[in-house]
């Protein structure tokens, strides 16, 4: 059995143990590979799902398998923690790869970690509640910077995401001209990425390069980032659609 399969098993398993047991299941921090299997698998679900990964857009998230006689109330096993220097002064600037390295390196299954926040010299690390504590006794170094983690709430998370408001102009709203924009390539070249199976929108694999985007979108471009789209508010004096996006900056 493949990785594909595995994760689809899980996923149904864990649905029909939520409706035989009548109780709220979570599963792991799922990536965009399995947040994909999951869009894929929901007809076959025994439970309603919902989906989240602490804040607005995250990229990887947790699915709640929720039975349809739930009579409580329930939230989902999220904690924050916020990463400082102990020494601002001498704190290297820290990024995505060094956190997450730093992480590895204690033996935590990935599927525990959320998404990792950055901003400034203070950090976020979304993960399981069961995880949590070991990681502030045990992560105190990142790099060549003394560190030390504190518990917060997700709606205290003071961030933007470094989200970078822009434009663009594009013919028509398919998806492979938008891509194209944005990542400043050649439509052949977003189309090359969407055949390659690199782009996701709202978590879910898109095939279709001619795909018309309607707004509020979040899309996913393995190896190049990700952006929202905003929707097209008008028009240039070419004639050419103008949109608006805000991409996610590290």
């Amino acid at each position: 059995m493949n990785e594909q399969e595995l994760c689809k098993k899980r996923l149904i398993d864990l649905s029909k143990q939520a409706n035989r047991k009548g109780i709220v299941l979570f599963s792991d921090f799922l990536n965009l590979n399995e947040l994909n299997i999951y869009h894929q698998c929901k007809k076959l679900f025994e439970t309603k799902t919902n989906s989240y990964g602490g804040i607005d857009y995250a990229e990887r998230q947790m699915i709640a398998f929720l039975p349809d006689a739930l009579s409580y109330e329930w939230k989902y096993p999220i904690s924050v923690l916020q990463i400082n220097p102990r020494r601002p002064k001498f704190a290297e600037k820290l990024g995505h790869r060094d956190i997450l390295g730093s992480i590895m390196q204690l033996g935590i299954d990935r599927g525990k970690l959320g998404d990792i926040l950055l901003q400034e010299d203070t950090y976020y690390l979304i993960c399981e509640k069961s995880v949590a504590s070991y990681f502030a006794e045990n992560l105190t170094q990142i790099r060549h910077t003394a560190v030390y983690l504190t518990e917060t709430e997700c709606k205290d998370i003071q961030i933007e995401q470094n989200l970078i408001e822009k434009e663009g102009t594009v013919t028509s709203n398919r998806l492979d001209a938008v891509i194209a924009c944005v990542y400043h390539m050649s439509r052949s070249q977003s189309l090359a990425l969407i055949r390659a199976e690199k782009v996701f929108i709202n978590g879910a694999l898109s095939l279709n390069p001619s795909l018309a985007l309607n707004g509020d979108e979040i899309i996913s471009v393995r190896g190049k980032g990700r952006f929202h789209y905003n929707g097209v508010y008008g028009q240039s004096q070419k004639g050419r659609l103008k949109f608006k996006y805000k991409i996610y900056g590290d």
